[in-house]
């Protein structure tokens, strides 16, 4: 019995230490942003448009502060439920690499915006929470852009991001329902793959 409390009492320190060690949703995102603008500003072949190594960067320092499955789950609606878990995998992989795309054009066209962070006030008990930004350019009207995150065993997740209050996530709901709708889950994911291979392959002919 003595044993078993001794492991508990180890496994409750563990989850302290994890806990305590979480970096905090808003102090994620800062420091992501801030990670994020300083390999921008140092580095000559990303201001060019040097697509490697613009993807290079959004697999390294944002990438990994998503929940795809979530958000693809999200974008798919209904017929999430009935995927199966091959499609499902599919699914995720493709939209994934959709997202990339989209990030991948954001950092081409940086021009020296400013990224605002609000602070964010949590209780003890909060797993979802919402992360206020706002982008400025200089001569220009400031861009709300808020994420949407979720408190996992991993760390703070962001999985739908609104900008200008409209939902990235959301706003791909429409247009995969008809494509389900005519082709069925496996239809969408060839879609999607088709469209991310001749992304890939534009790119490949532009270097």
């Amino acid at each position: 019995m003595k044993i078993l409390f001794k492991i508990f009492a180890v496994l409750l320190c563990a989850v302290g230490f994890a806990q305590a060690d979480m970096e905090a949703p808003d102090v994620l995102i800062r420091n992501t942003v801030d990670d994020v603008i300083a390999v921008i500003k140092q580095d000559k072949d990303i201001q060019a448009g040097d697509q490697n190594k613009i993807i290079a960067l959004v697999d390294v320092k944002v990438l990994p502060h998503f929940d795809f499955e979530r958000m693809t789950q999200l974008a798919v609606g209904r017929p999430w439920r009935t995927a199966t878990p091959e499609q499902k995998q599919a699914l995720v992989k493709e939209f994934r690499n959709m997202l990339v795309r989209t990030y991948t054009k954001v950092f081409s066209v940086y021009r020296d915006q400013v990224v605002e962070v609000k602070p964010v006030k949590l209780s003890p008990g909060d797993t979802e929470v919402t992360v206020k930004t706002t982008i400025t350019k200089p001569g220009t009207q400031p861009i709300p852009v808020n994420y949407e995150m979720r408190k996992t065993d991993s760390g703070w997740k962001a999985y739908d991001i609104f900008i200008e209050g409209v939902s990235m996530v959301m706003s791909y709901r429409g247009t995969f329902t008809a494509q389900i709708d005519q082709t069925g889950i496996d239809g969408l994911i060839k879609t999607l793959a088709d469209k991310n291979a001749n992304v890939a392959m534009n790119n490949a002919e532009a270097k």
